[in-house]
């Protein structure tokens, strides 16, 4: 009897031992593969373009998680929390070779230096300026026909790294209609890009976009535009990015096409580092939605940031917004953001 429970013992110790490796062997495995992030952006907007807005607001609660699946194929998953939940990324990538790598699902539109780049790096609380907003359907766009997408859409891309990155190329074939919608007509949209990289701190480039969409809105810029109309949809942009230690710089011309109508947009974006942690920022960003009937605006720019933690910072930056049909307005912003 002592023996037979001895062995019973002694057979679930080393059931327990060999259960414990496998569970600490499994999540040292996950806490490899599995790559969590996030960040929060939050703060105040007093803002007189219409009715006088003066409010605290949190503009993005941004989850992210990365897997590695094999060496050569992984996924990618973003979710913003704000407003309600919206799905923004979820793609997989695989990598066939240096220089040639395939990226399925929903992710954001190559096109133009600003769009691929992170609310949570760029210079800007508003985020991006009028033209990339308008051009790839950013948040804040005003462009009815198309409404907002978050710069994001559904489809197939090839990309990847040329020559020791001296060159970038990003060829996409997606459905034209946006974030979480299937395509609306048999057409689909051709987004390319080609960066150049001569020197380490300077990237120059442009990219485009061309299709067939179909309207979800009506809008006075194309108004013989209606609800279901497939338009031709043409977009182009080139522009060049420069990072130094003393003077981050970016700039680009925009323009577009949409059925008849002819639309332009050009912006300068400077962060100048005055300190280790502290930037000041300074932008000029102009927008003409229909060259025919002169629809321009153009933003003023001017504030400064703080960097109290890596990735972390406080913002402050007044707008003074020139629109050509409604006259002047003011635009007053504070943001803190935490990421992690």
């Amino acid at each position: 009897m002592k023996r037979s429970l001895f062995s019973l013992v002694f057979l679930f110790s080393i059931y327990t031992l060999y259960s414990q490796e496998t569970v600490n062997t499994w999540i040292n495995t996950l806490k490899d593969r599995i790559k969590l992030s996030g960040y929060i952006q939050a703060g105040y907007t007093y803002d007189d373009a219409e009715k006088a807005d003066n409010t605290f607001d949190i503009k993005r609660i941004i989850f992210m998680a990365e897997g590695k699946i094999t060496d050569k194929w992984s996924c990618y998953f973003m979710y913003n929390f704000n407003s309600g939940g919206t799905l923004l990324e979820a793609y997989t990538d695989y990598h066939f070779f240096p220089g040639l790598s395939a990226r399925l699902g929903q992710f954001k539109n190559p096109m133009t230096l600003e769009g691929p780049m992170s609310p949570s790096s760029v210079e800007l609380i508003e985020c991006y300026s009028q033209a990339t907003n308008y051009y790839t359907a950013m948040g804040g766009s005003h462009d009815l026909l198309r409404g907002s997408t978050g710069g994001r859409d559904l489809g197939l891309m090839i990309y990847g790294d040329l020559f020791n990155k001296y060159l970038t190329y990003h060829v996409a074939v997606l459905n034209g209609q946006g974030i979480n919608t299937k395509d609306k007509n048999s057409n689909k949209d051709i987004v390319g890009s080609l960066l150049v990289n001569p020197l380490e701190w300077l990237t120059v480039g442009g990219s485009f976009q061309t299709g067939k969409g179909v309207a979800i809105g009506t809008s006075e810029v194309n108004p013989d535009i209606k609800i279901g109309d497939n338009y031709s949809r043409n977009r182009w942009a080139f522009g060049a990015n420069i990072k130094t230690k003393p003077v981050s710089l970016r700039a680009e011309y925009l323009g577009g096409k949409d059925a008849k109508v002819k639309s332009n947009g050009y912006y300068t974006t400077a962060s100048i580092h005055v300190l280790p942690k502290f930037d000041i920022i300074a932008s000029y960003d102009y927008l003409n939605k229909n060259k025919d009937l002169d629809m321009k605006q153009t933003n003023y720019v001017a504030g400064v940031q703080y960097w109290f933690y890596p990735r972390c910072r406080v913002q402050a930056q007044y707008t003074y917004r020139d629109n050509q049909l409604t006259g002047s307005s003011n635009l007053v912003q504070a943001q803190i953001q935490v990421r992690f």
